[in-house]
């Protein structure tokens, strides 16, 4: 399946060009497309950037405020479950592999995790600004 919004375009920030792969999934912020399984899926716009921010970030634990301010523009003093509602919904699209790609790590985050055969180019550092992570298999 492939993910995509059906939202105006927004300006691409430094912090959105990278490309992940592994067998499943893809992730190209460049055109916008992300897929499962070679077929595209429609995200919404808060959807595609919690999903990517999280991908740009694999295998970080990425805390809650940060995602709330950076996707939602929220300050920490603000409590709401709008973070946990637009994980459910991704995880619904990613369906059977939503839990070996989104973990919850409990009162702090989310970390996406890579699949180990998974291929990923970062050119920039990432947006929390912690080392990336790379891994072991090149595109074919």
């Amino acid at each position: 399946m492939t993910i995509q919004y059906d939202e105006p375009e927004i300006q691409l920030t430094s912090s959105q060009r990278f490309h992940y792969e592994d067998e499943h999934l893809e992730v190209h912020p460049a055109n916008k497309v992300v897929t499962l399984d070679s077929r595209r899926l429609r995200l919404t716009r808060k959807e595609y950037e919690l999903l990517t921010l999280l991908v740009e970030n694999a295998a970080e634990i990425v805390p809650r405020q940060f995602l709330l301010m950076r996707v939602w523009g929220y300050s920490s003093a603000i409590r709401t479950r709008t973070l946990d509602v637009h994980i459910r919904r991704l995880r619904k699209q990613l369906g059977a592999y939503s839990g070996q790609y989104i973990e919850t790590v409990f009162r702090i985050g989310y970390r996406f995790q890579p699949l180990r055969n998974s291929w990923c180019s970062w050119p920039l550092p990432s947006a929390t600004g912690l080392d990336r992570v790379c891994t072991e298999a090149s595109p074919s």
